[in-house]
């Protein structure tokens, strides 16, 4: 009897419906399309096979790129027994026949190469199970996940295994598994140019669902080519990927915050727009472009602070999808914004302080003295009140005796800082002017 995930013992009964999808999976690692960053002669997995030394592998990538087609084809090159597992429909008892299946092959001579989907899905003590095995070479593990493995992965895990970044497929890597599927099926997309385009962009990079559309499009029964608004109303265009609480959500926020940062107004847009498209929530938006204003604009432009939290407020206030104009302006005027992280990084730099310096107290004369007891102690003795001291500033020390002055906020040249470090230097000489007399 056959393994239960002995993938190799499997096969098509004949004469029943093939998936176009699994007809066209390619025979050899050649006919991969798309991925030469890991394929490649000087690549990765390239020069590994070229000196026989094949690692235990991470991929990590979107789905349809040909993560388990490559895991198949490396067991092929290097005569290793392929097994696939799901970690989102195995458990122990299921990694434990496995286990037992690759020890026992072992001994009779034969690797095993263990393919598992969705490693990611697997807890911490399951992730920490595969460990021996890999040690002790009763398996070479190929694991295949969408999720970053730095977060979703064992760090003693990460460190027995390569990371390799598989990408989604380009629009010519579509085009030529689009060439591929007409040759397989006998006849052409009866597709025109554009509609072709469109049809390729439908699949957002992923290999297998262009395979799906163009199954879906060679059984129909047209008479002459299809225009893009007729393959649109045929198919229902494919939903963009987007996981508001997995690794696409961070991707798409961070490039929203880097095109701010990078005072690129068109691109903040974009990003802003694929988010609200793919179904963000406009209120976490909302919350991360305040944060932007406060942190890489700050003072040099205070109002950039106010005009998110209206943003914000009128968003509330209107819903969507007109509340989310007000999003998309706040964005632009942030990247529009001149750009200062100095206060952030000033109050970054008192954070430290404050923690290395512990509890010292503040100098006894900036110290309220309410009591008698408080005053005979020295509390407040000496208070220079600011008001009246020329020029209103009086130059005291307001730091604790022990500490010297700390210089924590460092303003820029941009925007309003600009007035602010002319207000910094101004106090800065009086200060030393005071300590002079």
């Amino acid at each position: 009897m056959a393994d239960l995930f002995d993938t190799n013992a499997a096969s098509t009964v004949k004469g029943a419906p093939q998936p176009l999808a699994d007809r066209l999976r390619p025979k050899t690692l050649a006919e991969v399309i798309g991925q030469d960053q890991v394929l490649g002669p000087d690549a990765p997995l390239g020069v590994m096979l070229r000196s026989n030394s094949l690692n235990s592998l991470i991929f990590w990538g979107p789905p349809g790129v040909g993560k388990t087609t490559i895991a198949r084809l490396l067991a092929d090159e290097t005569d290793l027994h392929f097994v696939q597992i799901s970690a989102i429909f195995s458990g122990v008892a299921d990694l434990k026949k496995v286990f037992e299946a690759a020890r026992l092959r072992r001994q009779n001579g034969r690797g095993t190469l263990l393919f598992v989907d969705e490693i990611h899905r697997f807890n911490k003590a399951q992730q920490d199970g595969f460990l021996p095995f890999m040690e002790d070479g009763t398996i070479l593990l190929v694991g295949a996940t969408t999720e970053n493995p730095s977060f979703e992965l064992n760090a003693a895990l990460l460190s027995r295994a390569q990371v390799l970044i598989l990408t989604r497929l380009t629009l010519a890597d579509l085009e030529l598994l689009a060439q591929r599927a007409e040759r397989e099926t006998g006849k052409a997309l009866p597709l025109e140019g554009n509609a072709r385009e469109a049809l390729l962009e439908m699949a957002d990079g992923d290999g297998r669902a262009l395979l799906n559309l163009i199954e879906q499009i060679a059984a129909w029964n047209v008479d002459k080519k299809l225009d893009v608004e007729a393959l649109t109303s045929r198919l229902m265009r494919r939903a963009v990927k987007y996981d508001k609480s997995g690794e696409e959500h961070y991707n798409l926020i961070s490039a929203l915050h880097k095109s701010v940062r990078g005072s690129d107004p068109d691109a903040a847009l974009y990003w802003l727009a694929r988010m609200l498209a793919g179904g963000e929530d406009p209120r976490f938006l909302a919350r991360r472009l305040t944060r932007m204003a406060v942190e890489d604009i700050g003072l040099a432009d205070p109002q950039a602070q106010t005009i998110c939290l209206h943003a914000w407020e009128t968003y509330e206030r209107l819903g969507s999808p007109e509340g989310e104009l007000a999003l998309a302006q706040a964005a632009t005027y942030l990247a529009l914004a001149p750009k200062s992280n100095a206060a952030y990084v000033a109050y970054k730099s008192a954070m430290a302080a404050a923690k290395k310096t512990g509890s010292e107290p503040p100098p006894k004369h900036i110290l309220n003295a309410p009591t008698k007891l408080m005053k005979e102690q020295g509390f407040g003795s000496g208070y220079a009140y600011d008001h009246d001291a020329e020029d209103g500033f009086s130059g005291q020390n307001y730091f604790p005796d022990s500490m010297k002055h700390g210089v924590y906020y460092q303003p820029v040249e941009r925007g309003y800082e600009r007035e602010l470090k002319k207000r910094l230097e101004y106090f800065a000489r009086l200060r030393a002017k005071r300590h002079k007399s």
